[in-house]
């Protein structure tokens, strides 16, 4: 997007302009969450994969923003997000 901007071709005698607009990509799942099941009292991942690298991510449980603490981690590299639950249990369903 910052190379939006006006360009010029300057030949000394005559110039050409035009006018560059980057327009952002907007960002997709590559590949969305799937439904997963755990034993109580072990660790559950879910993963997601982006369009987009390093775009920010809000984990939620129903209404509820997730933040990182001992139950919840969450990791991101490039496209791919993750959240780790740990030590799960029924009410986290």
């Amino acid at each position: 997007k910052s190379d939006s901007d006006t360009y010029t071709c300057d030949i000394g005698d005559a110039q050409s302009r035009a006018k560059l607009v980057v327009q952002e990509m907007p960002v997709l799942f590559k590949q969305e969450l799937q439904n997963e099941e755990a034993k109580e009292g072990k660790q559950v991942k879910l993963t997601c994969e982006l369009s987009k690298p390093d775009t920010p991510v809000k984990w939620m449980k129903g209404d509820t923003v997730l933040y990182a603490s001992e139950k919840y981690e969450f990791k991101q590299c490039g496209t791919v997000a993750e959240l780790i639950i740990r030590d799960v249990k029924s009410i986290d369903s």
